[in-house]
């Protein structure tokens, strides 16, 4: 329904995607992958050493940090996404650089980092989360037992300060959460590949450093045969809710109209809620085009634009039942997603809290990402209504 590109404009989705909404990103195929996604998971969860995915915490650090070696000159350097700049990218080499490309906060940190991550000697580029620089370290009281506590964005993580893990964060000027790893011959010319072996980078005390990859030492997260039973009825619902939608999953995706989709599951996610309906989406675009119309200034202007409106309200209104399909399907991906979560949850590594007027209150991690091994493909398992909840009302201690 390429008319509404009338009353829509496109951004690039730069952002790993939720799971659920592969169905929007790359309509069949982007669904198949979904699901396929959510078996290998299941597979995994359920001993079988074949499956195909791997899982990794998606930890709730800030800012992200990038550094490494530029392979245009071979001179070690640190910075934000900004380093991929098409048109001027920003690569800090000296604390000058940072000064000029990052004043404020951020560039406080990125100093650090500057300082601190050249002793790792990283071979190529490292994307990572910042979890902590040392200013951020506090020691509270949990539950009656002291704790170093940091709260890089939304969660606050904590750990018991007799601990090992504490003595050795207590030492580090930062902390950071590796995930990604950049190769290439150029800067411009860098890809993507998820969950990096750090085993070889160096050592420094005044460095805590991870991967993201999911331990579970305790077997915590292991399917039992009901749970698999379920997880299986799951995805077999999900499989029929594809085929009830058909082409038009395609068609969807294929048109203008998609990004519109998307941007009314992330106002309802807002709201509190992660079903969509046909019927109020068609509402929402009707008020939206009515307002762009309400708004030109002439009247032959709005008479080319009422045209518009009107062929695009009948395309909804003819396939409003193929578009429940899809949001049907949606849901029923968002089903699966969640119950895997669920079980995933109940690994903690380090505790993980909500920081209340009351005092803390423990919560989950931030999510999952699910890593396709043979393409690298990766994909977000997130409870987005919890972890939206959070975002929207937690306090931070960064602007």
């Amino acid at each position: 329904m390429n008319s509404f590109r009338e009353f829509l404009s496109e951004s690039k989705n730069l952002h790993m995607e939720h799971i659920e909404d592969a169905i929007f990103n790359d309509g069949s195929k982007g669904t198949v992958e979904a699901i396929r996604f959510l078996e290998s998971v299941t597979d995994m969860l359920a001993g079988n050493s074949k499956s195909s995915v791997n899982i990794t915490v998606k930890w709730d650090g800030a800012p992200a940090v990038f550094a490494g070696v530029n392979p245009e000159n071979g001179k070690f350097f640190v910075g934000s996404k900004s380093v991929f700049n098409k048109a001027t990218p920003k690569i800090n080499y000296t604390n000058a650089d940072i000064d000029k490309n990052h004043p404020g906060g951020l560039g406080t940190t990125l100093k650090v980092a500057l300082k601190e991550l050249k002793k790792l000697n990283i071979e190529g580029v490292l994307q990572g989360d910042v979890m902590f620089t040392s200013d951020g370290i506090e020691v509270q009281d949990i539950d009656g037992e002291s704790h170093i506590t940091f709260q890089p964005n939304t969660i606050t993580y904590a750990v018991p300060s007799n601990s090992d893990l504490a003595k050795v964060i207590k030492r580090a000027k930062i902390g950071v959460i590796w995930h990604t790893k950049y190769t290439g011959k150029t800067m411009a010319t860098m890809k993507a590949g998820f969950n990096p072996n750090i085993s070889k980078l160096g050592k420094s005390s005044s460095v805590w450093y991870d991967n993201a990859s999911f331990k579970d030492t305790s077997g915590a997260s292991t399917f039992t045969k009901a749970e698999v039973k379920t997880m299986r009825g799951l995805i077999d619902a999900a499989k029929k809710k594809f085929k009830a939608a058909g082409s038009f999953i395609d068609e969807l995706h294929n048109s203008d109209l998609v990004s519109e989709v998307k941007i009314y599951g992330n106002a309802q996610i807002r709201k509190g809620s992660s079903s969509l309906s046909a019927a109020d989406f068609q509402k929402r675009m009707e008020d939206k085009m009515q307002t762009a119309i309400d708004n030109l200034k002439t009247d032959r202007a709005k008479e080319r634009k009422q045209k518009v409106m009107d062929a695009s309200m009948k395309f909804l209104s003819k396939n409003r039942k193929k578009l429940q399909s899809v949001f049907d399907l949606h849901d029923s991906l968002t089903q699966a997603k969640i119950y895997t979560v669920r079980k995933l949850e109940k690994v903690k590594n380090l505790g993980t809290f909500i920081k209340t007027e009351d005092g803390f209150k423990v919560t989950a991690p931030e999510g999952f990402v699910a890593i396709d091994k043979p393409s690298g493909n990766a994909l977000k398992l997130v409870d987005r209504l919890e972890f939206s909840k959070l975002n929207f009302t937690v306090s931070k201690n960064w602007t």
